[in-house]
């Protein structure tokens, strides 16, 4: 099981974004940061499980996932696999289209403090586009 910790963030709402992915899989840790341009913090957060799902397409195929996040929103969003917000839509397909090349896929909430890496990594992507 490959677990997948994802955070996105934004400097203002709307503002420059970036997306941080911390992944403990196979006896190894991975870090990425990406940059995101400018969106809500609510759409980075989507996109930054999109990225880790990308990632896990290419690095692990056929594995287990397990996604943790800080954002109720999107855990609520692709756990109950509905929104009706128009913004969040294509986000949601986007991520049905993903996961459903794994065998398995959950994501759950943990608390900000259990982010930190995570949260981290999505702070370098912003402090990156400012460089």
């Amino acid at each position: 099981m490959i677990e997948v910790y994802t955070d996105g963030a934004a400097s203002g709402n709307p503002g420059i974004s970036g997306a941080g992915i911390y992944i403990k899989g196979q006896k190894k840790q991975y870090e990425y940061s990406f940059p995101l341009g400018i969106m809500t913090n609510h759409e980075a957060e989507f996109y930054a499980v999109i990225k880790a799902l990308e990632i896990c397409e290419k690095e692990f195929p056929n594995e287990i996932l397990s996604f943790r996040s800080d954002s109720q929103t999107v855990v609520q969003v692709v756990d109950n696999d509905l929104t009706k917000n128009k913004t969040f839509l294509p986000l949601l397909e986007a991520i049905r289209e993903k996961t459903a090349k794994f065998p398995y896929f959950f994501i759950k909430w943990i608390p900000e403090k259990e982010n930190g890496h995570a949260d981290r990594l999505s702070r370098k992507a912003i402090q990156a586009q400012r460089s």
